[in-house]
């Protein structure tokens, strides 16, 4: 039996009230983005400044360009009604952006709105758009190159000089220590940009833009990650591998000659997990 005393009865019972619901119900999709986006303003403000101070590499807006695109292309099917459990979590995660400003570290505050941002989205966007590589994108919209050069650079220099001392072995006398090489008594350090940390992010921006593009399900993407991270590893010892080669018999590269060797790796790198991405799913 329906209970005429509970609250929510009496409220439906309000005319304003019920004008207020409608309203809110009926409030066009971008108006209601473009409210989440000024709500975000703290998050803006802050990847702004992390943009223009050069302590960070402003690939973060790739990848907010790309979700800008995936609105754009679907401009004409967002959804009347928004999912209204992904609208919640956004307005909860934009509330909790403007009340945890100063409060937490700066990089988990944007990262609570950069999610916030996401669910927004797919509140509005249409159920056969896959969710996983919005998030990805969400999250690799962060400022973030700079902390994992910090904190997973060292562990993944030495991963990649540990696989390309095995390598090396092949054709010369070669030892490690710590993230150096001892090539034919020379020493060679695998420096920070041999961490391969951005060639990561290239990589993960890759493989959620092309999952996006070609409709892949949030199923295949996410099975496809552990290739996509193999595929950069793999490139990141291979570039350092010739590199260091070449240094150690004696033919020293100009600069143009790194970069043109690490360009064209990540160029095979980023090939390869399109082509990942995009194979059907039956022939997974």
């Amino acid at each position: 039996m329906e209970n005429t005393h509970s609250p929510l009865h009496r409220l439906l019972h309000i005319p304003g009230f019920v004008r207020f619901g409608i309203a809110l119900d009926t409030t066009p999709e971008w108006r209601w983005l473009a409210l989440l986006a000024l709500a975000l303003w703290p998050t803006w403000w802050w990847m702004g400044q992390r943009m223009v101070d050069g302590s960070d590499d402003p690939l973060g807006a790739l990848a907010l360009g790309a979700l800008a695109v995936v609105l754009w292309t679907h401009r004409k099917q967002l959804r009347a009604a928004p999912r209204l459990g992904l609208q919640a979590a956004a307005l909860t995660g934009a509330v909790l952006t403007t009340a945890l400003h100063n409060q937490l570290p700066d990089l988990l505050v944007a990262l609570i709105g950069l999610l916030s941002l996401a669910a927004g989205l797919l509140a509005f966007l249409p159920a056969r758009v896959s969710s996983a590589p919005v998030w990805g994108l969400s999250v690799l919209s962060l400022p973030l190159l700079a902390s994992l050069q910090f904190y997973a650079g060292f562990p993944l220099r030495v991963v990649t000089a540990e696989t390309s001392r095995w390598l090396l072995s092949l054709g010369f006398i070669a030892e490690r220590t710590g993230s150096s090489l001892v090539v034919d008594g020379q020493l060679i350090i695998v420096d920070a940009p041999c961490s391969g940390v951005q060639m990561v992010w290239l990589g993960y921006f890759t493989a959620c833009v092309v999952a996006l593009a070609t409709q892949r399900s949030n199923r295949a993407f996410l099975l496809r990650l552990p290739v996509v991270g193999a595929l950069v590893l793999l490139g990141n010892v291979l570039r350092n591998t010739v590199l260091v080669a070449a240094q150690a018999s004696g033919n020293h590269l100009p600069t143009w000659g790194h970069d043109a060797i690490g360009l064209m790796v990540l160029a095979l790198v980023c090939s390869g997990i399109a082509r990942t991405m995009a194979r059907q799913e039956r022939a997974i």
